[in-house]
């Protein structure tokens, strides 16, 4: 497998929304698929990480705002499409865009050879040559499984938010969900009609209208006060449904008990951890602790799309990584 992707112009690391607007983009300047680019992903076939979300989670943007350009999103443009939907998708712009992604194969490491335009990337199918290589792994690939779940022994679960199905799969009882931003919130709601629900958080967030949330996407600092504000909460009310039991963040764990940061303490039936994910890119080299340019590493011919953390607010939304794959297609296009 390895050999016949070596001497591809580029290589995309990841077939998601970030790796196939990076593939759009570089086909509408021309390049080809398989002949000048080539896709990876370390999924088992067809399986994106939309796959690891529960049966009833719906995207918190309409139709309309969840499809790359020149590929609209079928159906009622208003809607807010479930994540089966948006995993087919996906796989119809792969289709349509004629990339045939290797899956099954993980990048793990890439550095340059010698001082000229060569990268040398290592994947579990073994070395690649190439000239470009794009990071699009997603900025919400592995979970964040906090340190203190792990002794936790308690009469029902304790599982991640990605490993949560349906509401019939938790046992009754009381369940503490950790984590008050968007999944934390959506799951506390599902939940709430079926079981005794208790919501923890650091901090409470601000609640803002789905519409909003193609430009509001995100943590932000404001300029003036310079104080990290977390991403706010979409939806279509301003407040929890009641019953609904707010908590403050957990701070330890033993047992079948939790202990919260005033001092209280908690034995839930289960727990759900809400606390997010860690972006795929563990593979990438050390990065300058100064920032870089939007998109660029310090690795000539080495980008990365999709991910906040190399680029701007917003760039984990799909508008956001269209913003950084036409970016990437025209930085690579001027390579020598």
């Amino acid at each position: 497998m390895a050999r016949t992707l070596s001497h591809r112009r580029v290589i995309i690391v990841g077939s998601g929304q970030s790796g196939l607007a990076v593939a759009a983009a570089l086909k509408a300047q021309g390049l080809e698929p398989q002949r000048d680019f080539a896709v990876i992903d370390a999924a088992p076939q067809g399986h994106r990480s939309w796959a690891n979300r529960w049966h009833s989670m719906v995207l918190l943007s309409d139709a309309r705002h969840s499809a790359l350009p020149a590929f609209p999103f079928p159906g009622d443009q208003s809607r807010y499409p479930r994540a089966d939907e948006m995993l087919d998708y996906l796989a119809s712009v792969e289709a349509e865009l004629g990339v045939r992604t290797a899956w099954g194969v993980q990048a793990q490491e890439v550095t340059q050879i010698g001082v000229g335009f060569t990268l040398h990337l290592s994947t579990s199918s073994g070395d690649i040559q190439t000239r470009n290589v794009v990071c699009a792994t997603g900025a919400a690939t592995v979970p964040r499984i906090p340190a203190w779940s792990r002794t936790m022994l308690v009469p029902g679960l304790v599982l991640h938010s990605s490993e949560y199905e349906y509401p019939a799969q938790i046992p009754p009882g009381s369940v503490l969900i950790v984590g008050g931003g968007n999944s934390g919130v959506q799951l506390a709601e599902e939940l709430c009609s079926s079981h005794d629900v208790t919501l923890s958080s650091r901090t409470r967030r601000r609640y803002r209208a789905r519409e909003q949330y193609a430009s509001a996407a995100g943590p932000m600092v404001p300029w003036l006060s310079r104080v990290r504000r977390p991403e706010p909460v979409f939806g279509d009310h301003s407040r929890l449904p009641p019953g609904i039991v707010r908590a403050p963040a957990v701070v330890d764990a033993g047992g079948a008990s939790v202990t919260f940061a005033d001092g209280s303490q908690m034995e839930p039936t289960s727990v759900i951890l809400a606390t997010g994910y860690a972006p795929g890119d563990s593979w990438l080299p050390e990065q300058p602790s100064h920032k870089l340019p939007r998109t660029k590493t310090n690795v000539p011919g080495l980008f990365v799309a999709g991910m906040p953390s190399h680029s701007v607010r917003g760039a984990d939304t799909i508008t956001g990584a269209w913003r950084d794959a036409l970016t990437i297609a025209h930085q690579i296009t001027d390579r020598p």
